[in-house]
This record gives structure tokens, sequence and C-alpha cells, in this order.
């Protein structure tokens, strides 16, 4: 059972599967929770017809079978893939959505809960009420440049391109926009949230959460500080796991890689959904999870997505963002004013 379903739904409160794992909207006016859902779910919907690698229907299906020529794509299309492709730039490939072949190599060539007959367990719980330690997030530099400054750019994509209304994908190339379409979703849904209802919300995909609106209210206090309001989080990823309760700014992201959750075993070996372009296979797990808040879910997941790849120069990657990183054995490292 999904951890975040261990909690109390209240009526603020909305929860469903979807993508194998779970999805969870919370917003501060409980009478609007009926419309928000329906917004949540037609964005979900638009989102897996658009890019799911498991719809022989959907139009990144139809792109990769093009055999090379330019196809013309929705604007939804366009965006997921152009965020998919700045997102391996930004991380010199780390982040790669040309590793779609490699996935269904491993295994993972159907909808997760197909694959292993079980949903993902959210690395999350979500509480409406604010309170505990606030992650304070200020404007950091792009993402292609670490803490010293380095240039991170020039990954190779294959390439797979997208200008204006145009998608080509080179023959042979499945591409897969696992790592950044999600968070894409959950900005989205939550921006549309609280622009078509004016209220404020968080909508959670699994592991990544995204907030608009203003947040629930109330004042949070640590160590007899008052920190304002905002979203109260539980950083969890499996049961057992090292858990903390943290306060999510409103307007602010939070994204959970994990090597843990999406799991599935062929003869001989435990596989993981993170891959390492580079390799063709499942990052090595020098991180168990990896958890950073940022100012989009995209941005936060693409950090973290990264994080995992890159291994013990994951720290480096991350410099200053607020970021949360747990060992195999359960250690854990704080970066960037993670709260302790």
């Amino acid at each position: 059972m999904p951890l975040i379903e261990t909690l109390p739904i209240g009526a603020d409160t909305a929860q469903w599967p979807v993508w194998g794992t779970v999805a969870r909207i919370v917003v501060t006016d409980p009478r609007r929770l009926p419309e928000a859902t329906d917004l949540v779910k037609a964005e979900l919907a638009a989102v897996d017809a658009a890019c799911s690698r498991f719809r022989e229907d959907s139009e990144l299906r139809a792109a990769c079978r093009s055999g090379g020529r330019p196809v013309a794509v929705s604007p939804l299309l366009a965006h997921l893939v152009a965020a998919a492709l700045e997102a391996a730039r930004e991380t010199d490939g780390a982040v790669d959505p040309t590793v779609g072949a490699a996935l269904c190599g491993l295994g993972y060539d159907r909808d997760f809960a197909a694959l292993t007959g079980r949903e993902v367990a959210p690395a999350v719980r979500v509480f409406a009420t604010p309170d505990w330690r606030a992650v304070r997030l200020t404007r950091m530099p792009p993402i292609g440049t670490n803490s010293a400054g380095a240039d991170l750019a020039g990954a190779d994509l294959a390439g797979a391109e997208v200008a204006g209304a145009e998608l080509t994908v080179p023959e042979g190339v499945l591409l897969d926009l696992g790592a950044t379409a999600k968070a894409v979703a959950a900005d989205r849904a939550a921006a549309r949230v609280a622009e078509r209802l004016d209220v404020g919300v968080l909508v959670a995909l699994g592991g990544d959460i995204a907030t608009a609106g203003p947040a629930p209210a109330g004042t949070a206090f640590s160590g007899g500080t008052a920190l304002g309001s905002g979203w109260r989080v539980l950083v969890q990823d499996r049961p057992g796991d090292p858990a903390q309760t943290i306060l999510l700014p409103p307007g602010a992201a939070l994204a959970t890689s994990s090597t843990a959750g999406r799991t599935w075993g062929r003869p001989g070996e435990l596989l993981h959904h993170i891959v390492d372009p580079r390799t063709g296979r499942p990052a090595p797990t020098v991180w168990r999870t990896v958890s950073v808040a940022a100012f989009s879910c995209l941005r936060a997941n693409t950090l973290s997505t990264a994080a995992i790849v890159r291994g013990h120069a994951a720290p480096d990657l991350l410099g200053r963002v607020p970021s949360r990183l747990v060992t195999p054995d359960l250690d854990v490292l704080r970066l960037g004013g993670w709260p302790s």
C-alpha cells in the first residue's frame, strides 16, 4: 500500500492511482476540490495521450515510428519534449530522453504496475497543516553550472529535436520522457488549478510535488522562530527509511528520485528505472534517494535524477540547491540549507 494512503483523506484532499503510482491533490478551499480534481485529471490525461511510452496511440509513439521524418505534434508534446531535451543539455546528458530502447531492453516495456503487479509507493506524505522546519529557497543559477561555476552543457541527444510544431526522432531512437514529463505535469496541473479556481493547491504525483497559489493559513515555528505559511510534507521513500517533515514554501516544488521504489527483477539481478545513458544500465546505487527542493518540479526532478546518475559527483552538481541524499546504508547528507 502506498505510504501516502496511510493518512486520512479529508474534505480538502483527493487521491487516485495513475502511472503506476498515486496522484494526490490538496486544496486550501475544500469546496473547490471536485473542480480541482477534474482539472488535474484532465491535465494528466492530456499528458498521457501526448507522451506515454506505453500507449501505441500516443503522439510520442507515432513520432518514434516516423523513420526520422519531422512530424507535426501538439503544443503540449512539443513543450514536453523541449523540457526533456533542455534537461539533458543542462545536465550534460545525465537526464537523457533517448534511453527508451535501453529501458525496454531491461524489461521496462510496459506500465510499471503491469510490469510488476504493484504501484510505486510515493516518496512523500503530505499534510495540509503548516508546521515544522522550512526549506528556504533562493533563486539559483541555471542547472548548467555547478557550485564552482563549471559548464555542464553539451549532451549528445542522438539528433532528436523539436522545432516549432514539428518533432524529429531519428530512426531507431525511442524517446522516454519519464524523467521529466511527470514533473512538468505536476507543475502544469498545480498552476491550472490555482489560476482557474483561485485557491492554493498542492499536486503530488508519486515523488513529484508542485504547489501554486497561497499555502494553508497559519504560521509554523521552529525553535520559537516564526517561519510563515507553507505545506507540511513528510519525506520518506520506503517504510524504515529515514523520515523528515519539512515545510515547503508556497509556490515551491519538491522531487524525490529513488533507486529503491521503482524496481523489478529478472534472473540474477534487481533493476531500477534510472538509467545511466553512458552505459544503458541502471545507475549504480550510490544514493538510495535524492530529494531536491526548487521553484519548479521540473527543475527539482531534473536535479534529483541527475544526482542519482552522477553518483559520487552529486554534491558537486547540486551545489547550493536544498537537497537531501540518502545512502544505501540509510545515512543522510543534507546540502544547500536543507533543514536538519
